[in-house]
């Protein structure tokens, strides 16, 4: 029976896909005013059902209420209309286009362009979320552009606000100031549906979640009486490895980068200015930054994709700046892009076709142009057995897994090729805890047996859990890098921002 406190109540909902069952018998409810946790790891259906909550998957089985009323949305309009929002974890913005623009664009019936950047100053100042309309979306911060996307939606005046991995590409000083407008939110009487694999944000945040396994509820539980470790482990039905940093001798120099600046490959890009560090055999050095102040223009200078003047990037003492991606892996230095699809992997190959793209070379898979399509498989498989990627096999497209699985298989597969040093750009970016547990351990064996490792993360619990030393880059300049123990978040929080902590603390 409903409760008149109930605000969506989902109902044995159930879809299905060729070869997998994505939601089977869900059901659970959302109260008004709640914030309600939606966890899982990669691939428990979560995706599946927001969408079907929005409008943009029709269930096969099963029933939905809101407030009372059936609901059942036939296209992302008609959930709006109902007073139901969504944030997605990918913008959805231009970036040519002001903030107004961007947000008449998501609207059914945009007001005039003077009231709309009137609600829009209105709303925003109300949420502590502020926001000028006539701003170009281009000139944003990431946390700005997430007010963006928020601020369109809080023009509907939801009851329903679902988020999807909001916290990605923030800072802490911005989480918090996020945390804020949905508590605001929620007191006011809109309940929340919050999607996040950062447990730690659950527990401060949300009222009561619900726990998702291969499509099943396998459970719920109230997050601030439950401990991280807990819920993760509930999500995988065991006990979480746990990876651990054990501190050791570093070794000699084998990489460093010198006065590296290069100008912005276009208006929304970023320029690197006077770019300068190094990393040692046996070390992990973390690089932390706010999506977009230079992380990806970095990664393709070090990864050869964009290449430089020769005496600004050395390995093992000799210039690389003119190699390309080929001619650094044939000497050991292997990467891994943030992308996983259309950069780090092509869809619609098989993930055999994709081992071959990367590890042909150093793992002899083409010997005298021709290809061993049995050593193909053979290694796409040992990449899939030994970082337990979910497939049926080497055969199946990368497309096909969910970004947990193919992310376990893009880092094996480099991992798995020995390399010198390895260039990882977001590591575990959407990536449930398992898995996220997996790739750092991963990661922290390879230092361990010698290699030296660049960990590009927006996450800042991983680069306290994996590295020696950590910096981070603020419109395209880095901050001194500075060893990890000893480090606060407040610390990180500030290198974040382009300052050096100790310079603050003199200050």
């Amino acid at each position: 029976m409903n409760s008149t406190d109930d605000l969506l109540v989902i109902d044995g909902v159930t879809k299905a896909y060729p070869g997998v069952v994505a939601n089977s018998d869900v059901s659970f409810r959302i109260r008004k005013g709640e914030v309600h946790a939606l966890l899982g790891e990669n691939g428990a259906g979560k995706s599946t059902l927001v969408k079907t909550i929005y409008g943009l998957v029709t269930p096969d089985a099963g029933t939905m209420t809101l407030d009372g009323q059936a609901y059942a949305p036939a296209e992302p309009s008609a959930a709006r209309q109902a007073g139901v929002a969504m944030v997605f974890q990918h913008f959805s913005l231009f970036d040519a286009l002001s903030v107004a623009e961007n947000i008449a664009l998501g609207m059914e019936t945009p007001p005039k362009r003077r009231v709309l950047a009137r609600q829009i100053r209105e709303v925003s100042e109300a949420y502590g979320l502020p926001l000028s309309p006539n701003r170009r979306v281009g000139d944003l911060s990431a946390g700005e552009r997430q007010r963006v996307e928020i601020v369109r939606c809080l023009l509907q005046n939801p009851r329903l606000l679902i988020m999807d991995e909001p916290t990605s590409v923030l800072t802490p000083q911005e989480v918090e100031i996020l945390f804020r407008t949905l508590r605001q939110l929620s007191a006011e009487g809109t309940a929340i549906l919050y999607i996040s694999h950062k447990l730690d944000e659950i527990r401060a945040l949300c009222d009561t979640a619900t726990i998702l396994r291969h499509g099943k509820v396998v459970g719920d539980c109230v997050p601030r009486d439950t401990s991280a470790r807990d819920m993760a482990e509930m999500m995988v039905a065991a006990k979480l490895d746990t990876p651990v940093k054990h501190p050791g001798t570093r070794g000699e120099e084998v990489f460093a980068v010198d006065g590296l600046s290069l100008p912005a490959a276009s208006q929304f890009g970023t320029a690197l200015k006077d770019i300068a560090f190094s990393v040692r055999k046996g070390e992990i050095l973390g690089i932390g930054g706010v999506a977009g102040n230079g992380q990806d223009e970095l990664f393709a200078v070090l990864s050869g994709e964009t290449r430089t003047a020769p005496g600004s990037v050395a390995f093992q003492g000799a210039p690389v700046g003119r190699l390309g991606p080929h001619e650094r892996r044939a000497i050991g230095i292997l990467s891994a892009p943030e992308e996983r699809l259309g950069h780090a992997a092509a869809p619609d190959m098989s993930l055999a076709d994709n081992a071959l793209m990367t590890a042909a070379l150093r793992m002899k898979l083409a010997p005298g142009g021709w290809i061993d399509w049995k050593g193909v498989r053979a290694y796409a498989e040992k990449v899939i057995k030994g970082f337990d990627v979910r497939t049926p096999g080497a055969h199946t497209a990368a497309g096909a897994l969910s970004g947990g699985n193919l992310q376990k298989f893009v880092v094996g597969r480099e991992v798995m090729q020995d390399p010198a040093l390895l260039i990882v750009n977001q590591p575990t970016w959407g990536v449930d805890a398992a898995a996220a547990a997996h790739i750092r351990k991963a990661l922290i064996k390879l230092a361990e047996e010698g290699a030296a490792l660049i960990v590009i993360s927006q996450d800042l619990d991983e680069l306290m859990e994996i590295s020696d030393r950590i910096t981070a880059i603020c419109d395209g300049r880095m901050v001194r890098p500075r060893p990890a123990q000893g480090l606060t978040m407040n610390d990180l929080g500030l290198m974040l921002g382009g300052r050096d902590p100790e310079e603050e603390a003199v200050a």
